[in-house]
């Protein structure tokens, strides 16, 4: 009979080779799961987004819901919003973070993070993590380092035209913000320089970013004159100018809607002005069912509209009822980009969404005869004006100007045989007072004839100033300083009045009308406007239940 010690040796041995027999399939099934996890590393998006120009307190990606249906009666049938939904990211400055973008006061929409690249052709598919060190990682993954992953480890992702166009600004986002800190790239025509810019190399590499990858699509439904069609020699000719060279470009213009980072809606607001609105009416409701009119058969044709809710889509608008039009449908008002003439911001105007349009008054059709005028040392008027009594701030003007002192020539309307340009060109400082709505033809009059502009308005938003240092080539006075107006003015140095003037001079090339288009002309800017915003969002299919 075994001894009490025997026993628990044996019952010790026993006990040990059981757990060793329990624990051999254990360590071999885990090491298998080590060697499939390490081979199937999923990737999980983090809270923070690297654009460009973003700030080490970069907002945080917010949950993106399924919006409602909107229930006013002329959007119903409108969108299908179940079938995919857009994120929009905090729409944040993508040149300088003091220029106008991040004083908005209206709330950005969300955003989402980028798709990782497509594969790459050589047989192994690069994941790299190119981000900078204070926006933080774009995705979080098994390790933190480029590495090279064999395609016959897994499964090929097969990348969608969207996924590819998204991956393109993901790549454009990254070198305008290398740019900020890094060497001016090379360029043939046009280096941008000095303060009339926020960040000269950061522009310089956008603009050439926009040349390289920037497609539009154009709708083609619709007819003239609504459609494909606008005002080319009158106060509203920018409307007609951009809708005619759109539509005849063949370097940003895609007929391929896949390959499309922006959708144009071709209406002209000037010519439902003419054309639909029913003159004295008041009524601005068959301008407005035309316009939704038109978006259901665009949104029924085509996924493009109800897979982003119109956040990829722009319209276009040099009338006064540009914004108004806009309330026609909620999401052209909410998502959409609009390009805006009347860029008020106390009317909803959002600079972080939409754009600001110059007006251009083209009587001719042509800027031929506006262009130049002379020095500074030949300009012996002290600042001038000329307009009727049109909004509430030039009755104050006219009230406190008006044939009141030599110097400051304050006219309702000219003496007879007196040249309006003629009196720009011998001026110093062209006023520019808003009328009804904000924005004046006089903005960029001042800039073509060498007259350092005087802007006078209130929620006044500039053309280009997510580019543009107004501040260095013109003199924004409020509204309760037109008494003091002349003291303003007098108190600017006779050399800072000299490199504002000839920084103008510089800024105007911007605001030229040319046909053909020519590279930084006012239509690249106002396409260039258009690809900063949308490099600031990113769309993406997400199906039912996903």
């Amino acid at each position: 009979m075994a001894s009490g010690n025997d026993r628990l040796v044996s019952c010790s041995s026993s006990s040990s080779l059981r757990l060793l027999l329990f624990m051999i399939p254990l360590i071999v099934i885990s090491g298998c799961a080590s060697v499939l996890g390490s081979r199937n590393s999923s990737w999980g998006f983090i809270s923070r987004h690297p654009w460009p120009w973003s700030s080490p307190t970069a907002a945080t990606i917010t949950s993106v819901k399924t919006p409602q249906v909107p229930s006013t009666k002329e959007s119903e049938g409108l969108l299908d919003l179940h079938s995919t939904v857009v994120g929009v990211h905090h729409r944040e400055e993508a040149i300088s973070e003091d220029s106008v973008l991040n004083r908005s006061s209206s709330p950005p929409l969300d955003v989402e993070a980028a798709q990782p690249p497509p594969a790459a052709a050589n047989g192994t598919e690069k994941v790299s993590l190119n981000i900078s060190k204070r926006a933080g990682p774009l995705f979080a993954a098994s390790v933190n380092e480029t590495h090279a992953l064999p395609v016959t480890s897994r499964p090929q992702r097969q990348y969608t035209t969207l996924e590819r166009v998204e991956a393109g600004l993901r790549r454009a986002r990254s070198a305008i913000r290398e740019a900020k800190i890094g060497n001016r790239t090379p360029d043939p025509d046009y280096i941008p320089n000095g303060p009339i810019y926020w960040n000269v190399n950061a522009f310089h590499r956008s603009y050439l970013e926009m040349e390289k990858q920037l497609k539009v699509y154009v709708y083609d439904e619709g007819e003239p004159p609504l459609f494909h069609n606008g005002p080319c020699k009158s106060i509203y000719s920018m409307e007609g100018n951009f809708i005619h060279k759109m539509e005849m470009d063949s370097h940003f213009r895609t007929k391929d809607p896949e390959k499309a980072h922006l959708f144009f809606l071709p209406f002209s607001v000037a010519m439902l002005v003419r054309f639909v609105y029913v003159r004295d009416s008041h009524d601005l409701g068959p301008i407005k069912q035309t316009v939704i009119d038109y978006v259901n058969v665009v949104s029924t044709k085509y996924p493009y509209w109800n897979r982003s809710l119109g956040a990829d889509h722009f319209m276009l608008a040099c009338h006064d009822w540009g914004p108004e039009t806009s309330f026609s449908i909620p999401y052209l008002h909410k998502n959409s980009i609009r390009v805006l003439c009347n860029a008020n911001t106390s009317e909803g105007f959002n600079p972080s969404k939409d754009v600001s349009f110059p007006e251009i008054n083209l009587l001719t059709g042509s800027t031929d005869s506006f262009i130049g005028g002379p020095s500074p040392s030949h300009r012996t008027l002290l600042a001038f004006f000329a307009g009727g009594l049109h909004g509430p701030i030039r009755p104050i003007l006219l009230e406190h100007w008006e044939n009141k002192d030599e110097d400051v020539k304050v006219h309702k309307y000219l003496p007879k045989g007196v040249s309006y340009y003629e009196m720009m060109r011998k001026s110093k400082y062209c006023l520019c007072p808003s009328g009804y709505e904000v924005a004046s033809p006089r903005v960029v009059e001042a800039l073509y004839t060498g007259c350092v502009p005087v802007l006078i308005s209130d929620h006044y938003v500039p053309p280009f100033s997510d580019v543009l240092n107004w501040k260095s080539f013109s003199v924004e006075v409020p509204v309760r300083e037109i008494p003091n107006l002349k003291r303003i003015l007098m108190d600017i140095s006779p050399r800072q009045y000299i490199r504002m003037q000839r920084r103008g001079i510089q800024a105007r090339r911007h605001f030229e009308v040319n046909s053909p288009p020519k590279r930084y002309d006012v239509f690249h800017m106002i396409l260039h406007s258009l690809w900063l915003r949308r490099l600031n969002f990113r769309v993406h299919h997400h199906g039912i239940g996903k």
